[in-house]
């Protein structure tokens, strides 16, 4: 279960003070980096096997945003939102000095990835949107916020695991013990009394807990920024968030973008299915191209 360590950790400030920390995973530099955001409750490793898949060919960077994984906490959880992340983002471009790279962003880090397209769409030369859009759908936010802030932990992996199916089984009814491991050990880690905690702080819960906070306010025209760019929308068959017809009308609104649905899976897919793995490659060849 060993992950190989091919990548190098870097660190970056906020605006604000905070350290945060990305994965950077070395690559051809003729070619636009790619840059990942994770979802709400996750961080970097989420991306680990998209990252080995094509480092080499181009640079990956597996960002973790503020309260995850290796990055800060904030000291006022009420930044613990998206234009905060995009603030974050930008200042990193601005560190790296990234002028054009590709977005992978799942869930909440789709978002972040559409408020970029609407605020700096010029330096995204192509975009994957897994499993989110513009319109959220209400029961799975209200799912995401039964869960989302509660300080568990687990004496062992195993514990956590099964944990992890508890919670997940309508999202991956095909998993079997050793996926499950995986998966927590993308969300846990153990902590200084050797306990398993989950990776996150639990305050990230409080500005999800208001509505509005998830994304913003009308999210549609960041959909129109995204017109004449390679784009990919991965959904869920199953998922709860984005709805089959929020995807055909993102599709619709932009001309040549691409839907992959993935069977039997809900929100949100891990970009590991050998379709999406398709999809994606044709994208970065499009961006190559």
């Amino acid at each position: 279960m060993g992950e190989r360590r091919n990548y190098s950790d870097g660190y970056w400030w906020s605006k604000d003070g905070l350290r945060l920390h990305y994965r950077d995973y070395a690559g051809a530099d003729d070619k636009p980096p790619v840059l990942c955001f994770p979802g709400l409750t996750r961080n970097a490793r989420d991306y680990a096997p998209l990252a080995e898949r094509i480092a080499g060919e181009r640079r990956v960077i597996l960002v973790e945003f503020r309260g995850r994984g290796e990055s800060a906490y904030a000291k006022d959880p009420m930044s613990y939102v998206p234009l905060t992340y995009l603030q974050d983002v930008e200042a990193l471009l601005d560190e790296l000095g990234i002028t054009r790279f590709v977005a992978v962003g799942t869930s909440l880090g789709g978002i972040v990835t559409m408020l970029l397209a609407a605020t700096d769409g010029g330096k995204l030369a192509g975009v994957v949107l897994n499993d989110v859009g513009p319109e959220l759908e209400p029961g799975g936010l209200a799912r995401i916020r039964t869960y989302v802030g509660k300080a568990v932990w687990h004496p062992t992996w195993m514990h956590a695991a099964r944990a992890v199916a508890e919670g997940n089984a309508d999202v991956y009814p095909d998993y079997g013990v050793e996926d499950w491991l995986r998966m927590a050990k993308r969300l846990y880690r153990v902590n200084s009394s050797g306990r398993i905690v989950l990776d996150y702080d639990m305050k990230i819960a409080e500005p999800f807990r208001v509505p509005g906070n998830e994304a913003g306010p009308d999210m549609w025209p960041t959909i129109d920024a995204l017109k004449g760019k390679p784009v990919l929308i991965v959904r869920g068959e199953r998922s709860d968030i984005l709805s089959a017809e929020t995807a055909a009308k993102m599709v619709a609104r932009v001309p040549g973008a691409k839907l992959v649905t993935v069977a039997g899976v809900g929100h949100a897919p891990t970009l590991d299915e050998p379709e999406v793995v398709t999809a994606i490659g044709r994208l970065l060849a499009k961006v190559a191209a």
